[in-house]
This record gives C-alpha cells, sequence and structure tokens, in this order.
C-alpha cells in the first residue's frame, strides 16, 4: 500500500534522511522506531507532503505521490496524526472532528457513518463533544487527534509518536485502539520513541539510526539482533 524507495531528506546543509526503504503492506501495522532525532519525523513529514524529498520516490497503492503538496497528499488516501497533536484549541470536539471534512469529500451519510466510528472507539469524545478542544486532557487531545485523522478514512494511516507526554493507563487505552483498528484492517505506519510498545503490536519493524535503515524485520527478529538493539538502547 505504501512504498518508500532511497528517500532522502535534508533541513538545510543537514541531512536528515538517507536514501531509506521501506514497505508498508495493506492491512499491516508496521513501526519505524528509534532514538531522537534520528530522522522519523522527516520520515513522515516527506511521506505526508509537509517536507519536500531530496531524492527518492514516495508510492500510495502503486502511484507515485513524491512531492505533493499535503493537502493533496490527504484526499489521496493518507493521514498524518503529527507529533504533538496539532488540534485546533478554540474549536470543539465535533468541530475538530468536522473539519476532516474539508481535507477529502465526503457525503453526509458518509460523514455520519465515520463520526458514530470515531465516537464508537473513544468514547471519551462522545461524552466531551461539545467542550472545547483546548480544555481537554492530553489524552483526550491525542484521541481526538487520532479521531479526526480517522474521518478522512484514510488509505494509510501515519502516527508520529502517539504516546509522547502521556499517562501509562491513556497509553494503554490509545494502544488497545490502535491494535483494535490494525485488527479491523487499516494500514498503519507508527513512529514511536518507545521501542517496547512499539515492539508490542506491529507486525514488522524498521530501526532508524543517524538517518539510516540499520534493521528490518518481524518484532522477534529484530529484538534478536544486537546492532538493532544497540541502535535503540546504547
Amino acid at each position: 500500500m505504501l512504498r518508500v524507495s532511497r528517500l532522502s531528506a535534508a533541513h538545510g546543509a543537514v541531512q536528515a534522511v538517507r536514501e531509506i526503504d521501506l514497505d508498508v503492506a495493506k492491512g499491516s501495522l508496521v513501526a519505524l522506531i528509534g532514538s531522537n532525532g534520528v530522522g522519523k519525523t522527516t520520515t513522515l513529514h516527506s511521506i505526508a507532503g509537509l517536507h519536500r524529498p531530496a531524492g527518492g520516490t514516495v508510492e500510495l497503492d502503486g502511484a507515485d505521490i513524491t512531492g505533493w503538496t499535503c493537502h493533496k497528499v490527504v484526499r489521496a488516501g493518507v493521514a498524518l496524526v503529527a507529533e504533538g497533536r496539532r488540534i485546533a484549541p478554540p474549536l470543539t470536539v465535533e468541530e475538530n472532528l468536522g473539519l476532516a471534512t474539508y481535507s477529502r469529500r465526503s457525503t453526509k451519510a458518509e460523514f455520519r457513518v465515520r463520526h458514530e466510528h470515531v465516537l464508537d472507539l473513544f468514547p471519551r469524545l462522545a461524552e466531551r463533544r461539545n467542550q472545547l478542544a483546548g480544555m481537554l486532557s492530553g489524552g483526550e487531545q491525542q484521541m481526538l487527534a487520532v479521531g479526526r485523522a480517522l474521518m478522512t478514512n484514510p488509505d494509510v494511516l501515519l502516527l508520529d509518536e502517539p504516546s509522547m507526554g502521556l499517562a501509562p493507563s491513556i497509553v494503554d487505552v490509545l494502544f488497545e485502539t490502535i491494535t483494535t483498528l490494525h485488527e479491523a484492517g487499516a494500514t498503519i505506519l507508527l513512529v514511536e520513541q518507545n521501542a517496547e510498545l512499539a515492539l508490542a503490536v506491529s507486525d514488522r519493524v524498521y530501526v532508524m539510526q543517524r538517518g539510516q535503515i540499520v534493521a528490518s524485520g518481524e518484532p522477534e527478529e529484530v529484538r534478536e539482533r544486537s546492532e538493532a538493539m544497540a541502535a535503540l538502547f546504547g
């Protein structure tokens, strides 16, 4: 469903990503893990159209989307839940969810189906649907960010550090929902600094260090590779 080939990206003179390859099969949950500053977020931004790659290609279901603008990428079927939530605090929960309809066109009937699906996944959002998003807890804001992305009915869901800054109990709830989405057939690329958490939920793992992929494989295979563990934990 998603294929990245020899992707490179830079921030000025700094080469953040160096000719990486990764594949995300339809219906799979793939994790891209590594410590802070190794290029994980830049990789997601290059896929999502927020950062223009310096080289390589990004393909969505066989179509080349390299360098597309972010709104065009969303309409093609890729939704990013950015690090730090990026919700609209002055708007209500309902209004934040409704924003997604401007990103990817949908009929009223399709909107209602997706809306009910999101509120079923996150009952807390249903309870707080008329509350301002800026008044929600950090965990609830993360649920809202994921829910808003799901409102676009994405073919590929990109999650950037969803556990960051959340209490362990909220992380458990959030990752139970991510697992539910995966089991229902969603295609997910997860960037997560919590390696153990990512290894526990993923089908395939890529380990990143200094802008390069240094190991990949099934979770248990990656656990057994000493160089992969050194890249993650030193």
